[in-house]
């Protein structure tokens, strides 16, 4: 997998956050070291509490660091978020019910200026991407939980970003929903190209979907591992039968358990 352009699409350097006002509770990240290539799938896991989404919120320019920097694309967060250069997909799809599905994909290139036979055009082609073809004109409270996040990552995929952030989208799903939209999104970074930073609490997802795993420290979180997830591409739903999976499973436990018999961490690159 490749992306367009030089350099790391994200680069942070001793990222410090601190809360004001929360006794013994306000340093939610301490000294985080973070690298992230083109076109790289990577999935942050870690205990509740230890700062995976407030990490992923620094990125998107949605909290700004204590201390420390960050650059995505090589410009400040700041301008990234300003030239949107990445998308968003929270753990709710957060779409507006009287909006139709097309509307509410039309939206960033609404607000852009693009053209209304151009905002057509594209939505059109990623309603086709997540498999949502037919369902246009339909409106967000006709489609399941599932088919409305599908069409949150389509909205975040309209001005074509370098960058997706995705803060555990499939953690309100059933299992049988979340492992066929794990099959889904594993497609749609194949075929876009487009650089994933993942949040989750579950070891399997992370595994399955991932090029590389970074492991976060209970508060104040820290990167403590970073393991790369060899299994073949593309995926399907034999990857996750396979004995590397289990093994990679096994990895990833252990070094969120501070195990032995996990990996030991391991000093994320930085930029």
């Amino acid at each position: 997998m490749t992306s367009a352009g030089p350099g790391p699409v994200i680069a942070a350097w001793r990222i410090e956050q601190v809360f004001e006002g929360i006794p013994d509770g306000g340093r939610a990240l301490e000294g985080v070291d973070l690298t992230v290539e083109p076109g790289e799938f990577v999935s942050l896991i870690g205990p509740s509490g230890c700062g995976k989404s407030t990490l992923l919120r620094i990125i998107a320019d949605l909290l700004t660091p204590t201390r420390g920097e960050i650059r995505v694309n090589g410009k400040s967060a700041t301008e990234a978020r300003l030239g949107r250069d990445y998308g968003m997909v929270f753990q709710a799809p957060v779409l507006m019910d009287w909006r139709t599905v097309a509307r509410n994909v039309e939206l960033p290139l609404e607000i852009m200026g693009v053209p209304r036979p151009e905002r057509a055009r594209r939505s059109a082609e990623l309603l086709h991407l997540v498999e949502l073809d037919g369902f246009g004109e339909r409106h967000p409270w006709q489609l399941s939980g599932g088919m409305q996040q599908r069409v949150a990552i389509a909205r975040a995929l309209a001005p074509n970003p370098r960058l997706l952030l995705m803060d555990e989208p499939f953690g309100a799903l059933d299992e049988m929903t979340r492992e066929r939209l794990n099959l889904e999104l594993t497609g749609i970074w194949s075929r876009t190209g487009t650089t994933v930073v993942f949040v989750t609490h579950s070891i399997p997802e992370a595994v399955f979907l991932s090029t590389r795993v970074l492991v976060m420290s209970a508060r104040p979180g820290r990167i403590s591992a970073a393991i790369t997830i060899d299994l073949p591409q593309p995926r399907s739903a034999v990857s996750r039968e396979s004995a590397r999976f289990f093994a990679l499973v096994t990895e990833v436990r252990g070094a969120l358990h501070g195990s032995e018999a996990g990996v030991e961490a391991q000093p994320v690159p930085s930029a």
